[in-house]
């Protein structure tokens, strides 16, 4: 469930609760590496908020994949924070949790819901106060504190206007927790995301899973994605299949020589290929956008793009699935 396009509400704790971010260098540091980590690992970061001992992202998904995000990010935090603060061991509880999120109506709560979390826990008095708070994307929403990375457009066109955005937190600052946001409930008896696949081989068509909030049809087609790339992965794993084996099936499935994917070259026929070669790349064999951009002749940004267009391709086209036949 980490395909470019999906919206995730991405939850971190400290270690049996304990606090991450205990002084003010500590907040800063992660933001600085929430920058870099978004710099190679690109995707839409459109509301946060930094709390002692855990943190809220919602992030829409690019080429550069959530899991890759977070790995980087917060394995880096973790050895940076032990340096800094003379300790070792873990500093996170298990990984992240990841809730993959229908966009409506689904999209302008959970800002609301993350953006107010530092008002809900006393951190910051007044929604006055939250405007001027720099560990909470609302300040940045607001124009009153810069940050570059931040996608703050996406959310600014949903509501239309700063004042509306500053309305509809103003409405909801008083709301309590909200447990409706976090997901349903299919994995607390089935176990895995393959046990849920399992099940649904089996008849069981429960739309529910602590890892999607949406309706019935929205969390039906992300576990059918979810499935779909499970299956081509034991298929390259029973196959032997490696990169370099990959771009010799992508370039014959385009009737191109395997050489034009590492040329420079706009031929439809070789867009095509290349960004299905990126795709895959990065999505079945974990490289790098900027690596793949490299290797076949193109910016980082075309290669990004190219990528999107591979995944559609993929999922659109008959054809290109069968590379995984």
């Amino acid at each position: 469930m980490d395909a470019p396009g999906l919206l995730h509400h991405v939850i971190a704790r400290g270690l049996e609760r304990r606090v991450i971010f205990p002084q003010k260098s500590d907040f800063e540091d992660f933001l600085t590496r929430v920058e870099i980590s978004l710099e190679k690992s690109p995707n839409q970061l459109l509301a946060w908020a930094l709390m002692p001992n855990h943190f809220h992202f919602l992030i829409r998904t690019g080429s550069g994949g959530l899991s890759r995000f977070m790995r980087r990010l917060m394995s880096g935090y973790a050895v940076a924070f032990n340096a800094r603060h003379k300790r070792s061991g873990y500093l996170f509880q298990n990984r992240y949790k990841s809730i993959v999120c229908q966009e409506d109506p689904y999209f302008t709560e959970l800002v609301r819901y993350i953006h107010l979390n530092p008002v809900r826990a006393g951190m910051v008095k007044t929604l006055s106060d939250l405007d001027q708070y720099p560990y909470s994307g609302h300040s940045a929403l607001m124009g009153k504190v810069s940050r570059a990375w931040q996608a703050t457009g996406p959310v600014l066109e949903r509501f239309g206007s700063l004042q509306r955005y500053r309305r509809f937190m103003e409405e909801g600052k008083n709301q309590g927790r909200r447990p409706e946001l976090l997901g349903g409930g299919l994995l607390r008896s089935l176990g895995s995301l393959s046990d849920v696949i399992e099940a649904r081989r089996e008849g069981d068509r429960q739309q529910g899973d602590p890892r999607v909030l949406g309706e019935g049809d929205f969390v039906a087609q992300v576990l059918e994605k979810a499935e779909n790339k499970l299956e081509a992965q034991n298929t390259i794993r029973r196959e032997g299949k490696d990169l370099r084996t990959m771009a010799l099936a992508v370039a014959k499935k385009a009737g191109i020589p395997e050489r034009a994917l590492f040329s420079r070259g706009r031929r439809a026929e070789v867009s095509r290929a290349k960004s299905a070669f990126i795709y895959l790349g990065v999505e079945y064999f974990g490289r790098t956008v900027k690596g793949l951009g490299a290797a076949t002749r193109m910016t980082p940004a075309a290669a990004s793009k190219a990528g999107e267009r591979g995944e559609q391709l993929l999922n659109e086209n008959t054809e290109w699935r069968s590379l995984f036949n």
